[in-house]
């Protein structure tokens, strides 16, 4: 577990609202920072999978995607094979 300490400048009313909400305590920051971060992985993902529709390839099936896994998986332990 990492500690940290923070010093928020923030209105004096959002404070105050955020204190009244159960907002400001170790507990509740660790919640908002998990949300922010499966949000922006979503946001992130959905521009991935519009550029690959943008970009007019067809999809891959199920095959091709597991032949590229084992390709990569072999070029990396061939990789450490020889020391690289």
């Amino acid at each position: 577990m990492t500690t940290l300490e923070l010093t928020l400048n923030i209105p004096d009313e959002l404070a105050s609202k955020a204190q009244a909400a159960g907002l400001l305590n170790s507990e509740a920051i660790e919640k908002l920072l998990r949300e922010q971060l499966r949000k922006q992985a979503g946001q992130e993902l959905r521009a991935m999978l519009n550029k690959a529709d943008a970009s007019g390839m067809p999809p891959m099936s199920e095959e091709e995607i597991q032949a590229e896994i084992d390709a990569y998986r072999a070029e990396r332990r061939a990789q450490r094979g020889t020391g690289s």
